[in-house]
């Protein structure tokens, strides 16, 4: 059996304060893009795991998606498994490609193996491998609080609109983002905000983290401001970064060529 796991972007990003356990509650919105791995199971005699496209510079045991297999295994009676995985989420990037494999193995697991898990119960087993892994059990557009798990579905659309994303090849840990960032309660939440015309997003949502990280890295600066001289309507990092969207009307197309950058050019109307 054979799913597409789909990556997502962040629509603002406010880190409000640093939480007893060590994590920090944010508030954003995640979208769903369709922006796809591909992942596959087969029973057999014996667990493999190979990975192809993208490569992955982790031992296999820690990939998510082995991690969530292993997970739901230890409370079901799973055959064992030979699991094919193409990464063509760029890693790194604030997309939620990792996070999107574990949630997406776990869905495959329960449609496969008639384990009858709610998505409820799912998304429990997801929060359990990453903040933002819960998000992609039901995969709809939601405000997200607390460390990102607690999740309330919003009626925003951006079907009429094209989206343009590229990703540098510049490494950013989300640890020392983080790490660096102050915290502060926002004067009005994004959930309000994104109610606002696209138009207006530009001057009330951002994501905080452009302020720790663009001084380091101005090259992502330059490719936000690309963004808008190409005519977006709104531009931002997704998530801790590398990656920058601008989000572009339908009969606007960019011409984007940046040497050794990851650039992902569709219109969201043709899903």
């Amino acid at each position: 059996m054979i799913c597409f796991p789909n990556a997502k972007i962040n629509i603002g990003l406010n880190i409000v304060e640093k939480r007893t356990d060590g994590f920090h509650n944010i508030e954003t919105i995640f979208y769903p893009i369709p922006l796809y791995d591909a992942l596959e199971i087969i029973p057999a005699e014996k667990s493999t795991f190979t990975i192809s496209g993208i490569d992955i510079p982790d031992v296999i045991e820690n990939n998510l998606v082995m991690r969530a297999y292993q997970m739901i295994k230890a409370d079901f009676d799973l055959p064992e498994l030979s699991i094919y995985l193409h990464k063509n989420i760029p890693l790194g990037a604030g997309l939620g490609g990792g996070s999107s494999d574990a949630a997406y193995m776990i869905k495959l697991l329960n449609d496969s193996f008639s384990l009858l898990l709610t998505d409820e119960q799912m998304e429990n087993y997801a929060s359990r491998l990453g903040s933002d892994c819960s998000f992609f059990i039901r995969n709809q557009p939601a405000f997200a609080t607390q460390r990102g798990e607690i999740l309330q579905p919003i009626g925003l659309s951006l079907d009429s609109y094209l989206l343009a994303i590229i990703k540098p090849p510049v490494h950013i840990s989300t640890r020392d983002a983080y790490r660096i960032i102050s915290p502060k309660a926002p004067e009005k939440s994004i959930n309000q905000l994104v109610n606002s015309p696209i138009e207006a997003w530009k001057d009330t949502i951002q994501n905080d983290f452009e302020t720790v990280i663009f001084p380091t890295f101005p090259l992502l600066k330059d490719i936000k401001a690309l963004l808008y001289q190409q005519g977006a309507i709104y531009a931002a990092m997704s998530g801790s970064g590398s990656a920058l969207y601008g989000i572009f009307p339908a009969n606007v197309i960019p011409k984007i060529t940046i040497d050794e950058c990851f650039v992902w050019i569709h219109s969201m109307d043709s899903e």
